[in-house]
């Protein structure tokens, strides 16, 4: 299924970013909506992919200071390689806008897979929003988006 994968502004794209993060991180996943929109929301960069009709189906964002976050897929678009389109589309966006290296609070179960695709760990696993986490580092030249293949 193709999808394609914008740049999008926090004010004039609120809302699909906002579905789609409701939706997986806060209904899904439980996370308080608190926790799930913060104040990096307004100053980070932010992705939307659309399928062949146009519908927003998955989102991320790439913080100011290299943190890759808040990667969001619907379930019915899972396991369908969207995931490591729109990880390729912000790596790519990432190495265009100057960041050298890039990071993500990685959750427990996914740190074998992200360390084979170029991440460290740095520092100590912590708990956020109830759920044990490992931070993350890559060179965004190191980052191999192409084995991924994470449902979230």
């Amino acid at each position: 299924m193709p999808y394609r994968i914008h740049q999008v502004d926090w004010g004039s794209k609120d809302n699909p970013i906002r579905q789609i993060r409701e939706r997986v991180f806060v209904f899904e996943l439980n996370i308080p909506k608190n926790v799930e929109f913060d104040e990096r929301d307004t100053s980070a960069l932010h992705f939307v992919a659309y399928d062949e009709h146009g519908e927003p189906v998955a989102t991320a964002r790439l913080c100011q200071d290299g943190l890759l976050g808040r990667i969001a897929v619907l379930p019915e678009h899972r396991n369908r390689g969207i995931y490591t389109e729109i990880l390729k589309f912000v790596l790519s966006n990432a190495a265009n806008c100057g960041f050298e290296s890039i990071c993500i609070n990685c959750v427990l179960d996914e740190v074998e897979r992200f360390k084979k695709n170029g991440f460290s760990p740095c520092g100590c696993v912590f708990m956020e929003a109830g759920i044990p986490r490992q931070r993350l580092e890559c060179s965004v030249s190191r980052c191999d988006s192409s084995p991924f293949t994470m449902v979230h």
